[in-house]
């Protein structure tokens, strides 16, 4: 039977090649017929992997979430909010310049210029970087609890303000702005985070 023979390509490899058209592209820019020359398949058999090219979408973008998610969860077990939250940015540089990929974000780039149409690929995109801020929100409201940030600390705000940088950052590097460079810009927006408040010493 058709249905039980072996696909005869390797997926993650396959996925590894969509991400990469996508993350170039877009996905209103990306063709099917773009998409099956890079994966090296004919068109039914990305059907019958895959689903439809939003289908492919979705699973390249959580492919490629997957292999980014480790500098969030490093960043969010630093243990002060400073540390987190450079851990967090260094993270951001490295992961939009590598050299063998494209820089920036896919999750950015992937969906810039969708059309109305595709609205909905926007908008879970915007959710999944959503997730970055959450994850801070959620780090620096403890760091308020172990007095590591002042108790009058907006975490909502301070959370947004990182999320927000990590986003130009990535915008950058797609501009072609190097890695040293982006690092800077991303020690200077250090300066923004609070520092505990140091208790006055009784003489």
């Amino acid at each position: 039977m058709a249905g039980g023979r072996p696909r005869g390509f390797d997926v993650e490899e396959a996925l590894d090649r969509a991400v990469e058209v996508f993350w170039r592209q877009g996905y209103d820019g990306t063709s099917i017929a773009d998409l099956t020359e890079a994966m090296g398949i004919n068109p039914p058999s990305l059907y019958a992997a895959f689903g439809n090219k939003r289908s492919l979408f979705d699973r390249a973008v959580d492919h490629y979430s997957a292999a980014r998610r480790h500098y969030v969860e490093t960043a969010v077990a630093q243990p002060t909010a400073l540390a987190a939250a450079r851990t967090l940015l260094a993270g951001v540089v490295e992961a939009a310049t590598q050299p063998d990929l494209p820089a920036g974000c896919l999750t950015i780039q992937g969906g810039l210029a969708c059309s109305d149409s595709d609205r909905e690929v926007a908008a879970a995109l915007a959710q999944r970087r959503r997730a970055t801020q959450e994850a801070m929100l959620a780090r620096f409201e403890k760091a308020v609890e172990d007095g590591d940030l002042p108790p009058d600390t907006d975490c909502d705000v301070l959370a947004g303000y990182v999320a927000t940088v990590a986003q130009g950052l990535n915008v950058q590097a797609a501009s072609g702005v190097s890695r040293d460079r982006l690092l800077a810009f991303a020690e200077a927006a250090m300066a923004a985070i609070p520092r505990p408040r140091v208790e006055a010493s009784h003489s």
